[in-house]
Order: C-alpha cells, then sequence, then structure tokens
C-alpha cells in the first residue's frame, strides 16, 4: 500500500477535521456559564429571602447545590451532553469540577470501592487540587516574608 503524500495527508486532515466558530463557542459558553450563575443568583436570592439565611450561610448553601446538581446530572448522563455544548461556560464553574470528580468515580464503580473508585475519583481533578494547594502555600510563603521585611502590609 502506498504511502499518501505529506499534501494528501494535509487534505485528508482539514476534511475530517470539525470546523468550528469562535463566536459561536463563546456565545454558547457565555449562554451555558450564564445559566449556571443564573440558577446560583436564584438559589441564592431564595435561601437569603425566603429561608431568611446571612449573605455567607446562603453562599454556602449555593454551593453545596450545584455541586449537587452537577452529580446528579452527572450520574443521570446530562452533564455530559451540556458540557458538549457549552464548552467552558459548563467546565470552568465549581459545576465542572464537581463533574470531573463525580465521572471517574461514576464510571469506575465496577472495580470496586479502592480499585475503581478510590484509585480513579481524583484522576482529573487530583492535579488541580495538588497544585491548587502548592500554589497557595507558596503565595502564603511568599507574602510572609514580604510581611517580615515589611513590604507587605
Amino acid at each position: 500500500m502506498k504511502q499518501p503524500t505529506n499534501e494528501q495527508y494535509n487534505q485528508y486532515v482539514e476534511h475530517v477535521t470539525p470546523k468550528n466558530s469562535c463566536l459561536l463557542n463563546c456565545v454558547k459558553a457565555f449562554v451555558v456559564g450564564g445559566a449556571i450563575c443564573v440558577l446560583g443568583q436564584i438559589l441564592f436570592a431564595l435561601f437569603q429571602n425566603v429561608g431568611g439565611m446571612e449573605e455567607k450561610d446562603a453562599s454556602g448553601y449555593v454551593t453545596v447545590c450545584l455541586v449537587l446538581l452537577s452529580i446528579i446530572l452527572t450520574a443521570l448522563n446530562l452533564y455530559g451532553p451540556i458540557a458538549q455544548f457549552g464548552g467552558a461556560g459548563c467546565l470552568v464553574p465549581i459545576t465542572g469540577f464537581a463533574n470531573s470528580v463525580a465521572s471517574p468515580a461514576i464510571e469506575y464503580q465496577a472495580e470496586g470501592q479502592v480499585f475503581g473508585i478510590g484509585v480513579k475519583i481524583f484522576t482529573i481533578a487530583g492535579p488541580v487540587i495538588l497544585y491548587g494547594i502548592f500554589t497557595g502555600w507558596l503565595l502564603g510563603f511568599l507574602y510572609w516574608i514580604l510581611k517580615c521585611f515589611g513590604i507587605a502590609g
């Protein structure tokens, strides 16, 4: 079988690669991310106005509700199509992080608690947690040094 030339290969790749509109993707991300934020704001108003909660408590409950909703949608296999449509608008908020933790746990549950869920649950979220904690520690350490020298207040 004859190997395709570089030009033939490039034409093939161009033909099979899906065409994406950056503007359309941005609009989709804006709409989906905005819908998540609107839902969060509605929950926040309900917790404050109907539930009589203070701002700090209502914020915590909104976070828990959005994470729970994300996990339920992931378990029902509905979060994936939403993320496929909305792109970063769905993946950036806390709902995307909850999905990244829940997805491997659900997918590998058949392999057992330890070797399935326990091993795979932080496959995607693990690096985010690790580097988030490390960056927080590093910035705190730098702030402490600057404070010791009177540079930071």
